[in-house]
């Protein structure tokens, strides 16, 4: 009587697990995330590419390459007469981060390393009172968003604006000074954007 008590739990106790190991496979193939100790698992590349691939998991993988920054400031004021070549391009002459090197500095032009989303914003403070400043985040020559200040009582007036762009590898994203004059002593004008993620 003893023996088949025994026999008979532990059959129950097999079905139970071979039901439940099933079960519990479901739910990770499912793309739930893997949970260990109540934390998130994390998945590393130790050999990562150029560029971010999928995995089984759905999820990107990115590696230490993939980081793309910049931020730079304008430390003169910047006048119309300065620009010869009729571009408009605000020329930044101080460059306070440029991780991946995707800023030119000569330029001032930001080139996309990869397909991605990307965010950028920018400060620029007129230079004398009684005047009107606007300022253009360009992509590929075209305007996206703009800002300007022109309150003519106020001479230390600022533009700024901020954005997510789409950017293609190889786009091109600059500021256009539209019109007015731009303070750069004391680098009160800015220009930063940053990879956001790639696509």
């Amino acid at each position: 009587m003893h023996s088949r008590s025994v026999t008979f739990d532990l059959s129950m106790l097999l079905g139970v697990l071979l039901l439940w190991g099933p079960m519990e496979s479901r739910g990770q193939n499912d793309t739930e995330p893997i949970i260990l100790e109540g934390k998130c698992l994390v998945v590393c590349d130790s050999t990562p590419s150029s560029e971010p691939s999928g995995n089984a998991l759905g999820m990107s993988v990115r590696s230490g390459s993939g980081r793309v920054a910049f931020s730079a400031s304008r430390q003169t004021n910047h006048e119309p007469t300065d620009m010869s070549n009729r571009t408009m391009i605000i020329y930044f002459d101080n460059i306070l981060v440029n991780v991946g090197n995707h800023f030119d500095q000569e330029s001032s032009v930001f080139l996309a390393p990869r397909r991605g989303v990307y965010s950028f914003n920018f400060h620029v403070v007129k230079a004398y009172n009684r005047q009107t400043i606007q300022v253009s985040l360009m992509l590929n020559g075209w305007p996206m968003i703009s800002a300007f200040a022109g309150d003519q009582d106020v001479t230390r007036e600022a533009a700024t604006n901020a954005g997510l762009v789409i950017m293609e590898k190889g786009d091109k994203v600059y500021l256009r000074l539209e019109r007015g004059n731009l303070m750069g002593g004391w680098k009160y004008s800015t220009f930063s954007g940053f990879l956001v993620f790639p696509l």
